[in-house]
């Protein structure tokens, strides 16, 4: 029998179609030294390939047998996982914490939006981007929904996505406070969990239903 991916396991098919790779939950991308050495020690444990840094601001655990995927999730604290059809990682930037460019604090908002939708269902995968300034490292344009930060709060946009049909998002508000920024994020998740249809992106369901519409509903 052809193995496949297992999300309740976190667990996605690799190339040779019998072993796995995992991704612990790492907010951001931002890792302390305790979360790499363990990453470390469970790839070694569980005899992996690898260790692959992600597009998505993760470390991906690569070779991992099926019979050793819940003794290896069993090393980490934060056991969420989020692959299928959730909301997946978001990308965050270093903003004002570290960046002289920023604008705002991006990883205050990200981390608020990680911890209330991070693995959440989703009608289809669902990506979110944070940058602290327009420069937008955290390929914000590109996301589900984005922000990214100005002078006066954080602008937001809607409805990219990347891949082979990659598409710009649109922008839907401006001058964002971060608890706005978070309401907001909760009203376009609440409105594609109503209309959008598997597999659509957040933009072919804005297409459909139209974006004067789509607006309307979320600001």
């Amino acid at each position: 029998m052809t193995k496949t991916n297992i999300p309740e396991k976190g667990a996605i098919i690799q190339r040779d179609m019998e072993t796995f790779s995992i991704s612990p939950h790492i907010p951001g991308g931002f890792a302390s030294p305790a979360l790499l050495r363990k990453i470390a020690d469970v790839a070694e444990k569980y005899g992996a390939q690898f260790v692959k840094l992600t597009g998505a601001q993760r470390i991906a655990i690569i070779g991992i047998r099926e019979e050793d995927l819940d003794k290896a999730w069993s090393e980490f604290t934060d056991k969420s996982k989020a692959i299928g059809l959730t909301i997946r990682s978001i990308q965050i930037c270093p903003g004002t914490r570290a960046c002289k460019k920023a604008k705002q604090d991006s990883p205050g908002l990200g981390f608020a939006l990680d911890t209330e939708f991070y693995g959440k269902p989703a009608p289809a995968k669902f990506k979110m981007g944070v940058a602290g300034c327009p420069n937008c490292c955290s390929d914000s344009w590109m996301k589900d929904i984005g922000f990214f930060g100005t002078d006066t709060g954080f602008v937001a946009v809607a409805g990219g996505k990347g891949g082979g049909t990659p598409r710009s998002g649109r922008e839907i508000a401006h001058d964002l406070t971060q608890e706005q920024a978070v309401a907001l994020a909760r009203k376009i998740i609440a409105f594609y969990r109503e209309n959008g249809k598997f597999p659509e992106r957040l933009g072919a369901t804005i297409d459909r239903v139209g974006f004067d519409v789509f607006v309307r509903a979320v600001t």
